[in-house]
């Protein structure tokens, strides 16, 4: 132990003597370190730490799948109760569905909260119990039990100040009294790692209408089930699929491609489709770290050659060839320990610049930070970092030559082994720099084209808010109707306001309501799907508000009402699919029972195009719109085109709602804009990253090329005086320089593009419109790093250039 403290000892001496080429390698391992540090604290977060709940690992949750229209969906209130009473291998079923609701009264203002209705089992499997008050009884899943409210701790604190006496006490939603009965905890955030801040939770009371298989179809639940202790997810749906065939013969569809059900671990929900992206990051960063590590090997390799004499002269004195690489390993682990602090600095700002540039959109984003995890990994890292790039430079330095080394005046030892493993390290670099190159040019060209994707309307001066009318103030259609009328009226008369509309569902967000039709003369074939498309109900100026286009027949107008015939509009996706090779205008659709006569016919009064309603990248589903008149609903999304900066307007626009009606809230209060950026977030936040990684990783590469040079370039001085004192000209020892940097370039480039081509096949599924080996950007990355390369060679060749012969053989 005392020997290893002398060494330390020594080291931080040494150390301390070079504080250029200290503070540089520091530098070079920080960047490296810091970079691993802040992309574990997102994997950490979102792929290693369990979800916060008891036993996560065995929660699932269940979907209908519908395989003939590549869509997974939610469950129906009956369906719930059957696999809740007839699924042997779960131990519990419980059920959520999206509520929210307007909260007023208590001396503040109007406030829309993000509510969740449960079933009251929901809080015990999750292993959650309020830090104040109780949760949820059996009875109050009954209606008229259910007004009860268990409060979230976010909005205790911020609408209620904390006040305990809230528990017991009655709150006005929706114009109706609830009672609060509890208060989760801090810890307690269900549906966030999601991205959902949910408010308050109320109890599900089903209604024996709800639960009557006619409504089997109605499909508005996520259901979430506890596997059983030793039960897998294969074996649950292989019971699951028992439980479809059952349920197919009840309703009369025997062919399982037409429906059935499917189970996933709730973790894998959470995660989504980021997991591909974090491990490139992953292997972006470390990349960078061994990039940084040959880098520091360099700098060492070079002082090495200082440091001969001292090191022939204790080798002299007794000292073993691996007492002496002790003491240079501990040299380069005191400078890893020292990167990897710095390093993790720059992650803790890295971390919130993470979260910044995505705009919190990954999963889990509230879970992102240093935590012990992340410390251990960072020290893991670093003391194998100082072993790595520390090795081979002190096996190569400790092999001294002592009879050369002390001989007066003696210089080489060393010398030529240094400069091969030198320029070895270099063409690794080189090549390990084309790679996040390539990676980081596919993305960047990927994105580029998807943010050139047309989304079917314009988002400029587009300024969009959300509307919910309580059911007992407007429990009428023709009281919802005129509000919205006289909302509108007063919206559109604003200074600045060009036009406004209304939509139930806005572009961009969750889609339209999924739903299938039969088209009039033309019913399925049995034991097929029936055509199926999502569908809005809109406003006569949302279109104009838009900017969709009409592309046959006409819009919506105000003579579109209640009283007049059915109508609807379709796109051009599903006149192409549905309507190939004639005429939709005119034709007739339902989405009742056609055999009925009490089915409502629609005719399609106009085509519109296409809406990329789901974001930019991929397919959606056909589209059709009801007029609002003829199909009102409570909650609506208010669309208004500005002539100034759409958020601008937002206080005029709310003004004019609450001259309406003064207890009524805005909510979700955002640009089209906005909106679509915030589509591209996690693809913008990958892109973003792997640029910043091959951005630093050039840098340091051709660092490292030019110090490689430059001491090359020291190191030849006697030689290049005597091939200028032979009739050497400036311009051939120009050519013999930059030719020898630009042979290691075209090494590390040609392994580099080999590498490439192999590796970034893997990032063929986060690619949009490109080829993981598209040779533009193989071209255009190749021709980069020459050029940079080139420089970084150039400037140490003109120096060669300007040695003077007698002076450079005068000193030798």
């Amino acid at each position: 132990m005392g020997a290893l403290w002398q060494d330390i000892r020594y080291g931080y001496r040494m150390l301390w003597k070079n504080p250029g080429f200290t503070l540089v390698a520091i530098i070079a391992l920080a960047l490296g370190i810091g970079a691993n540090s802040a992309i574990f604290s997102v994997v950490n977060a979102i792929l290693l730490k369990p979800l916060p709940y008891k036993d996560p690992q065995q929660l699932v949750i269940i979907n209908h799948n519908y395989p003939k229209l590549n869509l997974r969906a939610t469950v129906s209130a009956p369906g719930y109760v059957y696999y809740r009473d007839h699924a042997q291998s779960f131990s519990d079923v419980a059920a959520t569905a999206g509520w929210s609701a307007n909260l007023t009264g208590g001396g503040g203002e109007p406030e829309r909260l993000q509510g969740m209705q449960v079933t009251t089992n929901l809080f015990p499997m999750l292993g959650a119990q309020p830090a104040r008050g109780r949760a949820f009884t059996a009875q109050e899943s009954q209606p008229g039990n259910h007004r009860v409210v268990v409060l979230s701790d976010a909005l205790w604190q911020r609408r209620f100040g904390s006040d305990p006496a809230i528990v017991n006490q009655t709150v006005t939603l929706n114009g109706e009294s609830y009672t609060v009965v509890g208060i989760m905890p801090p810890s307690f955030q269900y549906a966030r790692e999601m991205g959902q801040m949910i408010d308050l939770y109320s109890p599900i009371a089903f209604t024996p209408e709800q639960l009557s298989n006619d409504n089997a179809g109605l499909e508005y639940l996520t259901v979430m089930a506890r596997l059983k202790p030793g039960v897998s997810i294969p074996q649950a749906q292989a019971e699951l699929n028992t439980i479809a065939d059952q349920l197919r013969q009840v309703f009369d569809t025997g062919d399982s491609s037409v429906w059935g059900l499917t189970l996933r671990s709730y973790n894998e929900l959470v995660i989504g489709e980021i997991r591909p992206a974090l491990f490139i990051l992953l292997a972006a960063v470390a990349f960078v770290l061994l990039i940084a590590c040959a880098n520091v090997a360099n700098l060492l390799l070079a002082r090495a050659a200082v440091r001969q004499k001292e090191i022939a002269i204790r080798a002299a004195m007794g000292a073993s060839r691996m007492r002496i690489v002790r003491q240079l390993l501990t040299e380069s682990t005191l400078l890893s320990v020292a990167g990897g602090v710095l390093g993790l600095l720059l992650a803790v700002w890295g971390v919130d610049l993470l979260l910044k540039v995505n705009g919190n959109k990954l999963p889990r984003a509230h879970e992102i930070g240093l935590d012990v995890n992340v410390l251990l990994f960072t020290l893991g890292v670093s003391l194998l970092t100082g072993i790595f790039f520390g090795l081979a430079p002190a096996f190569q330095t400790s092999k001294t030559d002592l009879h050369e080394t002390l001989k007066e005046g003696g210089r080489s030892g060393t010398g030529t082994a240094h400069r091969g493993l030198r320029n070895l390290l270099v063409v690794a670099e080189m090549a390990l720099t084309v790679v996040l190159l390539v990676g980081a040019g596919l993305l960047v060209r990927s994105f580029l084209r998807l943010e050139q994707v047309n989304p079917g309307f314009q988002p400029q001066n587009i300024l969009a808010m959300q509307l919910s009318l309580p059911a007992n103030k407007y429990p009428e259609a023709k009281q919802r109707d005129a509000f919205y009328q006289q909302m509108l009226a007063e919206v559109g008369s604003l200074p600045g306001v060009k036009s406004v509309g209304g939509v139930s569902v806005l572009p961009m967000g969750a889609g339209g309501n999924s739903r299938t039709f039969t088209i009039e003369g033309r019913e399925a074939p049995e034991g097929q799907q029936s055509p199926h498309g999502d569908s809005w109900a809109a406003t006569s100026d949302y279109f104009k508000t838009m900017s969709i286009p009409l592309v046959k027949g006409r819009y919506f107008t105000e003579g579109d009402t209640a009283a007049s015939p059915n109508v609807v509009i379709i796109d051009e996706e599903l006149a192409r699919k549905f309507f190939p090779n004639e005429e939709p205008v005119g034709r007739r659709i339902t989405y009742d029972d056609p055999t009925s006569p009490d089915a409502k016919w629609r005719e399609i009064v106009g085509v519109v195009g296409h809406v990329k309603s789901r974001g930019l990248e991929g397919e959606t589903r056909p589209q059709f719109y009801f007029p609002y008149h003829q199909v009102t609903q409570a909650a609506m999304y208010l669309v208004v085109q500005t002539q100034a900066e759409p958020a601008s307007m937002a206080g005029s626009v709310r003004g004019a709602i609450q001259k309406v009606d003064k207890d009524l809230p805005v909510f979700r209060v955002t640009t089209m804009e906005r909106l679509v950026a915030e589509s591209l977030a996690q693809r913008r936040f990958a892109t973003f990253l792997l640029g910043v990684f091959a951005s630093v990783a050039l840098v340091l590469a051709v660092v490292g090329l030019y110090g490689v040079m430059s001491y090359s370039v020291t190191q030849r001085t006697r030689e290049i005086g005597l091939r200028m004192a032979l009739g050497a000209s400036a311009r051939d020892v120009l050519k013999m320089v930059v030719g020898q940097g630009m042979m290691l370039v075209v090494i590390g480039l040609g392994i580099g593009l080999v590498a490439s081509f192999l590796l970034t096949r893997v990032m063929s599924s986060i690619l949009f419109d490109i080829s993981a080996t598209d040779p533009l950007t193989f071209i255009l990355i190749s021709l980069l790093l020459v050029t940079v390369a080139f420089l970084a060679s150039y400037i140490p060749a003109r120096r060669a250039m300007r040695v003077d012969p007698m002076t450079a053989l005068r000193y030798e």
